[in-house]
């Protein structure tokens, strides 16, 4: 695995715009100085850990941070309108300027792995503001997860095609953070352990029945009809279903069945819930309804193991007042979870809060090594021809900026075990 960088700790020099270009060349700004100056004046005081050494254009260059130890990410800033993207338009705006080449870093995933760490900081810089973030809210509520839309969100994202996610994947098409209980273990065998962790939190036996809420290709489905379960597993994607019926009868699993179904149209009575990265795709307008669900087919004392992806509680509001990258170019109507106010919602539908686990680290490693694979399959031809370069670009910077996500702290992947109240 490929370790971030990072710089050393101590004051390495800061100081004012003009002073500091001047010193290595600099880079005249003309009329747009007035305006970026103070925004970059305003990114290095957030920076509190790490560094950000700007390449200027014109041929001028500019540390920002540099205080203490932490991420060290470089960034040639090819046109001043990158800057004035990421001021109007946030972290999307960020990437528009980067698929447009004004700027560019020898490992983006650092870069991001620093704004993570200074979230606090630069949380501000990071989001759109004025008329493009009311046309990205207007967006984003349009794409909200009703019935209807949570169809069409899913369908965006996941019904890119089976050949497509398997050309990355591991052979399992296990699309959510592996479990790496030991540093050497492979990709295969961490998603394994994860698979293995949740069903171990179901609390189930053989011959128990499962309900798994968003089935993906339906690997935790076969690993736990291998185990002996039942399970009924559903999704909104017709390319997984299709996938997991097919994987789920070469194994021979009769007891193992797969529905297109949203999960608030769930009926029946189960021993145990499953529901891996799936929340997700519900939206914070619907986590009540996704628990009243998991609360209402659980039998009194059966247990759900969640695995949930989960934002900085003292950041989310800023977040979820806003549209970021994935939301708006990857995966729309997304929302990372609260994870106070989702056990809160938890608690007050009878769901007991148990045994929380996080793994954020492994997220980042699972992504370093879906990139890896990703950046083999687009150089050797084997992603499906319809994908031309913007679409494959786009995705290598998703997976980039999910890596530097979870190394930076302000995301993090969690298992829990949520236990219905009675005997």
């Amino acid at each position: 695995m490929k370790a971030p960088m990072h710089a050393p700790a101590g004051n390495q020099g800061r100081d004012g715009m003009g002073e500091h270009a001047a010193a290595t060349g600099g880079a005249r700004m003309g009329l747009l100085a007035p305006l970026l100056g103070p925004l970059l004046k305003r990114i290095d005081a957030g920076i509190a850990e790490g560094s950000l050494m700007l390449w200027l254009p014109g041929g001028g260059k500019r540390l920002l941070g540099g205080r203490a130890a932490g991420p060290a990410a470089e960034v040639d800033l090819r046109s001043w309108r990158a800057l004035v993207r990421l001021m109007t338009s946030g972290s999307g705006g960020w990437y528009e300027a980067w698929a447009h080449g004004e700027w560019a870093s020898p490992a983006p995933e650092v870069l991001f792995e620093l704004f993570g760490r200074n979230r606090a900081g630069l949380a501000a810089g990071a989001r759109a503001g004025g008329l493009p973030l009311l046309a990205k809210r207007l967006v984003h509520w349009l794409h909200r997860n009703s019935r209807g839309g949570a169809r069409r969100n899913i369908h965006f994202h996941y019904d890119l095609g089976n050949d497509f996610y398997a050309q990355w994947l591991d052979p399992g098409m296990t699309y959510s953070s592996a479990l790496f209980e030991r540093p050497e273990m492979s990709l295969e065998e961490g998603q394994a352990a994860k698979l293995a962790a949740i069903l171990d939190r179901t609390g189930t036996k053989p011959g128990d029945t499962i309900l798994e809420i968003g089935c993906g290709w339906g690997s935790f489905a076969e690993a736990a009809g291998r185990a002996g379960r039942r399970v009924h597993a559903i999704t909104l994607s017709g390319e997984q279903k299709a996938w997991a019926e097919a994987r789920v009868e070469a194994a021979g699993l009769e007891g193992v069945t797969f529905g297109l179904t949203d999960y608030r149209d769930v009926t029946g009575s189960y021993d145990a819930v499953a529901s891996i990265e799936m929340v997700e795709a519900v939206g914070r307008d619907y986590w009540p309804h996704y628990l009243s669900t998991i609360a209402r087919v659980l039998k009194p004392g059966g247990r759900a193991a969640i695995q949930l992806i989960s934002f900085d509680d003292a950041m989310f509001e800023g977040y979820a007042s806003n549209v970021d990258f994935i939301q708006a170019y990857v995966f729309p109507g997304g929302l990372l979870v609260r994870e106070s106010e989702f056990r809160a919602i938890a608690e007050a539908n009878g769901l007991g809060w148990q045994d929380r686990k996080g793994f954020g680290l492994d997220y980042a490693e699972t992504l370093l090594e879906w990139r890896l694979r990703f950046e083999a399959a687009a150089a050797t031809g084997r992603l499906p021809a319809q994908f031309d370069r913007k679409f494959i670009d786009l995705w290598r910077y998703y997976l980039m900026y999910c890596e530097g996500g979870f190394r930076g702290g302000g995301i993090d992947v969690a298992q829990v075990t949520l236990v219905k109240e009675g005997a």
